[in-house]
């Protein structure tokens, strides 16, 4: 009887211990693991791949390295060809090298071109930018052709003045869940009916800080970073970004009839020429910056806009974003994710405007968040106070 009694004791006991072990273990946070499958999935299903199209992979070795064999076999389960991934950096690993890479190892930018004729579609994966080589060739030849690139980034957070921040688990995870789980029809007609409504009138943007600018596009062309990265939706891009699709999506890009932009910008607090500035106002005729005035490091931006030349005192771009997986997060540090294409921020840009099919040449670029500005186009309200309201 006594055994009996022990043996029940000990029971009770083992179990009483992993009941505890289980509420310890569900106390611990678990490092984010990403799911790098679905996020293939979703990539290739985004790009509607027909079989015999040829996929190139651009990266930098890192983190996402185990994304190369997903997107390989997302690849090859439409019975496209996956031509090999090609790296930014000076180390190129060998379980990345095909033949077909090999081939194009050391050529220059003219080459490079050439032989890569036969990519119908790059995906731009972490750490490639258009600074590098492939990159930059593949970008080369996105005008006029129904070739088309992804661009799967994993930057582009910033804070409200517009200082880039780190990429940590939190914004992973972010990320993740909306590249995962955008509704891409929702977010495109969203986007189609806002470009229907700019085309004959004014859009004014104006924010509490002193912000009052108005422009008009007239037949600019509208870029819808709506995830579809078709083959079909290439073939009828207007200029280099309708064929470099962004994923995560979401904002609206146009560049203004340069003439029809006039008004106030005032502008987040932040550095220029690598100095702080403060209470930037520029006004803005015709397209020109014509006066400027900060309280603080106001001989700092005249500097970065000489330096730059013509484009250093131009307007660029109009963005929006229309993706309310992406708005603002709040928090001790509050965030703007990915470039600002979450719903009602507006970006405010000078600079180089070619790629969206605008006049301004020159290369420079400058963007300027604005999370808390009110949108109207004619008299329809569509933003207010950094909210999208239609």
């Amino acid at each position: 009887m006594i055994k009996y009694i022990i043996l029940l004791t000990t029971m009770v006991f083992l179990i009483s211990c992993k009941s505890e072990q289980k509420e310890m273990d569900n106390d611990v946070d678990l490092p984010f693991v990403l799911d790098l499958n679905a996020i293939s999935d979703k990539i290739i299903d985004l790009s509607k791949l027909k079989p015999g199209e040829r996929v190139l992979l651009v990266m930098a070795p890192g983190e996402f390295d185990d994304i190369i064999n997903e997107l390989r076999e997302s690849i090859e389960a439409k019975n496209a060809a996956y031509l090999g991934t090609m790296s930014v950096s000076d180390l190129q690993p060998e379980e990345w090298t095909t033949t077909w890479i090999s081939e194009r190892m050391n050529k220059d930018d003219e080459r490079l071109e050439a032989l890569f004729e036969d990519v119908d579609l790059g995906i731009m994966l972490p750490g490639a930018s258009p600074i590098h080589q492939p990159y930059k060739v593949l970008q080369s030849m996105l005008e006029g052709t129904s070739k088309r690139t992804i661009h799967f980034h994993w930057a582009g957070a910033y804070d409200l003045n517009g200082n880039l921040l780190n990429t940590d688990d939190e914004k992973s995870e972010f990320y993740q869940n909306v590249i995962l789980n955008t509704d891409y029809k929702a977010l495109s007609e969203a986007q189609v009916s806002f470009e229907n409504a700019m085309r004959n009138e004014e859009i004014r943007v104006i924010t509490e800080e002193g912000t009052d600018i108005s422009f008009k596009i007239g037949d600019r062309p509208v870029t819808k970073q709506d995830g579809n990265a078709s083959k079909s939706r290439a073939s009828e891009g207007m200029n280099l970004i309708d064929r470099e699709i962004e994923i995560p999506s979401g904002a609206i890009r146009v560049a203004p009839i340069e003439e029809s932009v006039n008004g106030i910008i005032a502008f987040p607090n932040a550095k220029w020429d690598d100095t702080d500035v403060e209470d930037l106002k520029v006004t803005i005729e015709s397209g020109k910056i014509v006066e400027i005035k900060a309280s603080k490091g106001e001989e700092a931006v005249r500097n970065e806009m000489t330096k730059a030349g013509d484009a250093g005192r131009s307007f660029r771009e109009f963005a929006l974003g229309f993706n309310p997986m992406m708005t603002i997060q709040e928090g001790n540090l509050p965030w703007i994710p990915y470039y600002g294409y979450g719903a009602g921020v507006v970006r405010l840009s000078l600079g180089d405007n070619t790629e969206l099919g605008g006049k301004v040449g020159g290369g420079y670029v400058r963007w300027n968040f604005f999370p808390n500005a009110t949108v109207t186009v004619g008299d329809e309200i569509w933003v207010k106070k950094g909210k999208l309201l239609r």
